[in-house]
């Protein structure tokens, strides 16, 4: 029991990953990659709702802040940019944001929304978890941007390029009846 246990604590993983062509596997690879990145981010912090609910509650725990003027208002602001990664996760499912972020925020804990069903569960024991590690990097990242951004005199940014539309398709060749 104590060997099996050493090599399950400070062991090494072999995963092999087979697919039957190129671009598949270094597919694959990278969901690999990606799925024990997160993994090990999860054992190093915790693990909170997925689905965005955790930004959600972030949020709604603003509302305990007593401010004024400015102050209020840029809470306000940190407020709104914390439900769009909501917003953005239902449009994407095809759902109505508005209805959804109303069923959400009558919850509370980590009760939120699958997407694949459309049903409101604890999405913790269904499975739907984001590694702490990831949102907190997020969150700090974000505000790290923001700060910058207001403490800038100056932005340079690019145009967007507009995009000539195709041209139209020719005609037939002549003497050619056309269908």
């Amino acid at each position: 029991l104590q060997e099996r246990l050493a090599k399950l604590t400070g062991g090494v993983a072999v995963i092999n990953v087979g697919a039957a062509t190129e671009v598949e596997l270094k597919e694959k690879k990278e969901r690999v990659i990606d799925a024990v990145a997160a993994t090990k981010a999860a054992i190093a912090e915790g693990i909170v709702a997925g689905g965005e609910v955790a930004l959600l509650r972030a949020g709604k725990a603003l509302d305990v802040i007593v401010a004024e003027g400015e102050e209020k208002i840029g809470i306000e602001i940190v407020k709104r940019s914390l439900e769009h990664p909501f917003r953005k996760l239902i449009q994407n499912a095809g759902m109505d944001e508005g209805i959804a972020l109303s069923r959400i925020m009558a919850q509370s804990g980590n009760m939120g929304i699958d997407v694949l069903d459309g049903e409101i569960k604890d999405l913790v024991k269904a499975g739907i978890i984001d590694p702490v590690k990831v949102t907190r990097s997020a969150l700090q990242n974000a505000a790290s941007v923001a700060v910058m951004v207001m403490t800038t005199n100056c932005l340079i940014t690019d145009l967007p390029e507009k995009t000539p539309p195709a041209p139209p398709m020719p005609g037939g060749m002549g003497g050619m009846p056309d269908y």
